[in-house]
């Protein structure tokens, strides 16, 4: 190639207004209420349904989202799933610490028919001994081998040390508690937490939206429930204190994590910190990233984001080191935070992290099933899609003073808690030559 062959790249175009699709509301008279969204792409419709569960018992928690789909009166698990593949659907069920979610997919033209499953589930699941006792099985096999994991174990810290007593620290059943399920004690739960108030449906797909409330009224109208929802206290405010250094030894590396505050998405500083986060370590040309990755090698993938759930928001910023880099990573994240937090981003990297997180949005709501997960989070803390308008024009006005004053006032190193698990024999001496630090073993 010569230099006369080359072409300099055009300069990026303008980013594009986000347009909110066509939708409507109803709440049904048994207290759940229905999104419909029109996205007609394709002739498919992608349904969430949003239930707050609140934190029961962990593991009869866990067992119930993976057991709600097992068999009604009617039917067997096998019945609802052949009988949803005849219209292309399936559903799969979750639990999170604060809601009980069904998601699921199909054929437009087969959405009254998984509706109506839906409903027999919802009103009629069984939980039959047998496929309880499988899954109560398969949900042990999964927490020991996530309790081998060190990013599982590292989160696991973090949690206890963010939350303390609150029903977000501990987000994993012990085996022993799983083992003590019984189909029984779950019939009784879904009785309690399974019900229409409070929850959202959300449908979205290549439907008439009006018409799609009127299926969702005809097929869910009837679903009851004697239960009430279950408020969880406010999370606590972080208490920055020394570094917990988890003790795990003969590991080869060290899994570093570290907690700052953030607010949640209908906070007037929300934009201006997920622009902040994007800066330090929130996309691959942050900061952070390219300091401990690129220039020093220290890890593979270090990443920050910030967490939204209903009780609380934080900015949970996660790598893998190598152990004999520990103390350095540290320092050296310690130093892009606190860079951030005391001096002004430059104009042309703000704007670069903006049209990421505006592309992402895009990107973001281009699919049906990712529209529908967005309204549904949306949804979970009280708003609706045009908020996504709303956001958009917010990340578009925010200025570098503002970037500025939320790092300043969310991302100092002062405010975070760290948590580090590794090999203590040695990386402790690495650690407290930069900050105290307390030890604990490794559960």
């Amino acid at each position: 190639m010569t230099a006369e062959t080359v072409r300099t790249l055009p300069p990026l175009g303008p980013n594009r207004p986000l347009s909110v699709p066509p939708q409507a509301e109803r709440r049904l008279t048994n207290g759940l209420t229905v999104i419909a969204v029109r996205r007609p792409a394709v002739p498919l419709v992608e349904l969430r349904l949003w239930m707050p569960f609140g934190r029961a018992d962990l593991a009869r928690g866990a067992l119930l989202s993976q057991t709600l789909l097992s068999g009604t009166a009617t039917m067997t698990s096998v019945q609802i799933a052949a009988e949803l593949q005849r219209v292309g659907g399936g559903f799969s069920a979750g639990l999170d610490p604060d809601r009980l979610m069904v998601s699921g997919a199909g054929l437009v033209t087969g959405l009254d028919r998984m509706l109506e499953l839906l409903a027999e589930v919802l009103t009629g699941a069984t939980y039959p001994d047998t496929e309880v006792a499988t899954e109560a099985d398969r949900l042990v096999d999964r927490v020991q081998v996530a309790q081998s994991q060190p990013a599982h174990l590292a989160r696991a810290a973090l949690l206890r040390r963010i939350y303390g007593r609150h029903p977000y620290a501990v987000q994993t059943p012990e085996v022993e508690q799983i083992r003590s399920v019984t189909a029984a004690s779950l019939r009784r739960l879904h009785a309690d937490r399974v019900h229409p108030a409070g929850a959202v449906l959300v449908l979205v797909g290549d439907v008439h939206p009006e018409r799609a409330l009127d299926t969702a009224e005809r097929m869910l109208g009837g679903w009851k429930g004697d239960g009430h929802p279950v408020d969880l206290p406010d999370a606590p405010p972080l208490r920055p204190g020394s570094l917990l250094l988890v003790d795990r030894p003969d590991s080869v590396q060290s899994s570093l994590r570290v907690a700052l505050p953030a607010v949640g998405r209908t906070h007037p500083d929300h934009a201006a910190l997920q622009l902040a986060n994007l800066l330090f370590g929130g996309y691959f040309s942050s900061r952070w990233v390219e300091n401990i990755r690129e220039d020093k090698g220290y890890t593979y993938g270090p990443h920050s984001v910030v967490e939204h759930s209903v009780a609380g928001s934080v900015l949970v910023a996660a790598a893998e080191v190598a152990t004999e880099v520990t103390g350095p990573a540290l320092l050296e994240t310690t130093y892009e935070l606190g860079r951030l937090a005391s001096v002004p981003p430059k104009p042309d990297e703000l704007e670069q992290a903006r049209r990421y997180a505006l592309g992402s949005l895009q990107l973001g709501t281009s699919t049906q099933a990712g529209l529908a997960s967005l309204t549904s989070a949306y949804a979970g803390n009280g708003l609706r899609l045009d908020y996504l308008a709303e956001y958009s024009a917010q990340l578009t006005k925010v200025t570098v003073e503002d970037v500025a004053q939320v790092a300043a006032r969310y991302l100092a190193p002062a405010r975070g808690v760290v948590v580090v698990l590794g090999d203590a024999a040695l990386i402790a001496d690495q650690l407290g030559v930069l900050t105290p630090v307390e030890t604990a073993e490794s559960t």
